[in-house]
């Protein structure tokens, strides 16, 4: 490998069949202060609304309690859907939170609802109007966070001044040239939306213009990444992957469901299509299958980072995929 590439989290706050909130919260912070422990870069939270089973609706809330129980992985948003909120709010809201936990709070901003139309029209009754303003009030956030903004009638204190990396998310390739035309790195979702991410990546880099924030293009892909001792153990929990985007098809909303020891049958042929399309970017197995799967894919893509995410059902079998995936990448980046 050419450059160390480090390795992050995201996270979904998923609650699992017959757990809570509560347990989940709890859950995450300990997911996040192993992620600290073992030098993962990041810990992002996303934000989604109006799903029984998704916990990070308050994704700010849950920022700063998971900065608080953590050292030194910077912690943020993956991502602030910003329709849904005022750019001034959003500016004092991580402001607060980068002074707070100074150098650790990241700012990932994307243009989706993170739930259905009609919720989106509950938070914010304008939000398809938003949305199209997009890169407008991606604008106005810097420019509430800039020291130039002191001369402004609307100030958005004590964020002024207050440097907060902001990262630029989506799925397509709008963002790509969104990301591109500003100057700020890129984050791909890839664990959902894989199908424009190669096309993606070339356009920010080919179009990317140089800004006082970054100099050259900066790359994270979030891939599904589920590891264990064994091909066969991986293959069995990735089940419950599986099972989720299998509720995304047929718009049915469960709690993370258990694995099982085989999907056969569960899946008609056309559903098998569009979960095998929305999942094709996973990495699945033990830390020798993955170690080259995961080499040959950032050799390919050229990435700057790698973030995971990873659906497993039992806690504790997630703790030891985190733990797995990040000696697979001390193993790339030797």
């Amino acid at each position: 490998m050419s450059k160390n590439i480090p390795i992050s989290l995201l996270e979904l706050a998923l609650i699992t069949k017959g757990s809570d909130a509560a347990d989940t919260f709890s859950k995450t912070k300990e997911i996040a202060q192993l992620a600290d422990v073992l030098n993962y870069k990041r810990f992002w939270l996303a934000e989604h609304h109006n799903m029984a089973h998704v916990a990070s609706t308050a994704t700010v809330v849950l920022i700063g309690y998971i900065a608080s129980q953590t050292e030194n992985i910077r912690v943020g948003s993956g991502g602030i859907m910003l329709p849904n909120h005022s750019p001034l709010v959003v500016a004092e809201q991580f402001g607060s939170l980068e002074i707070l936990y100074p150098n650790r709070i990241d700012l990932g901003l994307g243009r989706a609802p993170g739930t259905d139309g009609l919720t989106a029209q509950a938070i914010r009754q304008d939000f398809f109007e938003q949305a199209q303003h997009f890169p407008r009030n991606v604008e106005k956030i810097q420019k509430y966070f800039s020291v130039e903004n002191a001369e402004s009638k609307v100030r958005a204190f004590p964020a002024e001044g207050v440097e907060v990396p902001i990262w630029i998310l989506g799925s397509s390739m709008d963002s790509a040239a969104l990301a591109a035309s500003k100057g700020l790195p890129y984050a791909f979702a890839g664990h959902f939306a894989p199908r424009q991410m190669y096309q993606a990546f070339d356009f920010y880099r080919e179009n990317f213009i140089p800004s006082q924030y970054l100099d050259k293009p900066k790359i994270i892909a979030c891939v599904n990444a589920i590891a264990a001792d064994t091909n066969e153990e991986a293959n069995v929990l990735s089940t419950s992957l599986y099972q989720m985007f299998l509720g995304l098809v047929r718009n049915y909303r469960q709690p993370m469901q258990p694995p099982v020891a085989s999907l056969d049958g569960m899946m008609t042929e056309e559903e098998q299509f569009h979960v095998n399309q929305m999942t094709a970017c996973s990495f699945i197995g033990d830390a020798e299958k993955l170690t080259k799967k995961i080499k040959e894919f950032i050799e390919y893509t050229q990435i700057d980072e790698l973030m995971i995410t990873s659906p497993i059902y039992d806690h504790q079998d997630k703790l030891k995929s985190l733990v797995i995936m990040k000696n697979v990448m001390d193993a790339i980046n030797k």
